[in-house]
């Protein structure tokens, strides 16, 4: 996986060493409660080391789940860009969506740090050729919402499609396609 950077962040593949801050940040409900269908806080250092594992799995070119570090090396966070599961009766799209999401400790809210990240890992992915972006937030997530709004994210309302429940559709298109859409109508 690719090592991305920004102006203050670095993101890079989850390590093992990693696993007390992945604990500490996933063991607070006020963390994990918006993630996934069935959230859930982590209990011992052992599923944070397992969700590690999991993490590194990822191989694709442009897919990746991020560990997100300050330039000195302190770990903030998680950013995901990877397929996002359909919810039961929905056709398979080829290729299959992409999802970005992001999670970080409370100590780095507010700073601007999801946000940042997320446009670093948006812009690669959009060098390296994908075509299309998506976001899921729960319904009245509004700090989500509101880095999706700052990343030019389009708001496509309420869908079923994702996770087996209501979700907010956030869409982000890479800018030379919006505008080669603007010029052929």
């Amino acid at each position: 996986m690719r090592i991305i950077t920004s102006g203050r962040l670095l993101l890079r593949p989850w390590q093992a060493d990693d696993a007390d801050f992945l604990f500490d940040m996933e063991s607070r409900w006020e963390v994990v409660r918006f993630l996934g269908p069935n959230p859930r806080t982590l209990r011992m250092r052992e599923e944070a080391l397992a969700s590690i594992r999991h993490r590194r799995e990822v191989d694709h070119p442009i897919h990746g789940i991020w560990a997100i570090t300050t330039r000195d090396g302190s770990l903030v966070g998680n950013l995901a860009l990877v397929p996002i599961p359909l919810s039961a009766g929905q056709p398979a799209v080829t290729p299959p969506e992409v999802e970005i999401g992001w999670h970080l400790h409370p100590h780095a809210w507010g700073i601007g740090y999801a946000t940042e990240a997320a446009r670093a890992v948006m812009d690669d992915a959009f060098a390296q050729g994908l075509t299309r972006i998506i976001a899921v937030t729960n319904v009245g997530h509004e700090p989500s919402q509101a880095v999706c709004r700052r990343l030019g994210m389009a708001h496509l309302g309420q869908t079923t499609r994702y996770y087996d429940t209501t979700k907010e559709l956030f869409e982000k298109l890479p800018v030379d396609h919006l505008a080669a859409l603007a010029a052929h109508p």
